[in-house]
């Protein structure tokens, strides 16, 4: 039996969008300073999928941010929409405030770069932290 969950979401404008099915491999909350700078944010939660559970009715352009990694975005809007690891290419990381039900998502699991973690940034305190990523900071870019 499958689970045929479907999830919808895009960006700011409307101009990309994207539909995942099934559960998410997991959800976690990102603290590294690319995640800051490319979202903004004191942190940037991720919901993962298997690429083949996610289908972009407009595909987001793509940014080599990190020797590790590309970010999805709009080129319209701006917005942050998805992270794909080169050693996983088989997973797609997509940006929690980008679907259209974030509620409805299961809550966050875990807590990456915790090294990183702005100290007034209480976000979920009672989650397990770690080094999700096994490169350093100074390996990403």
């Amino acid at each position: 039996m499958t689970d045929e969950t479907e999830w919808r979401g895009g960006c700011l404008c409307g101009h990309i969008r994207f539909r995942a099915t099934g559960t998410p491999v997991r959800v976690a909350h990102c603290h590294c300073s690319m995640c800051r700078k490319a979202s903004g944010a004191v942190a940037l939660t991720f919901a993962t999928f298997p690429v083949t559970a996610v289908v972009w009715e407009s595909p987001p352009a793509r940014h080599e941010s990190s020797k590790v990694a590309w970010r999805g975005f709009c080129r319209r809007c701006g917005g942050t929409l998805s992270y794909i690891f080169r050693h996983r290419p088989t997973e797609v990381m997509l940006t929690v405030g980008s679907f259209d039900e974030p509620e409805r998502l299961p809550p966050a699991q875990y807590h990456s770069w915790t090294s990183e973690r702005i100290g007034w940034a209480h976000l979920d305190p009672e989650l397990p932290g770690h080094e999700r990523w096994r490169y350093t900071p100074s390996a990403l870019t």
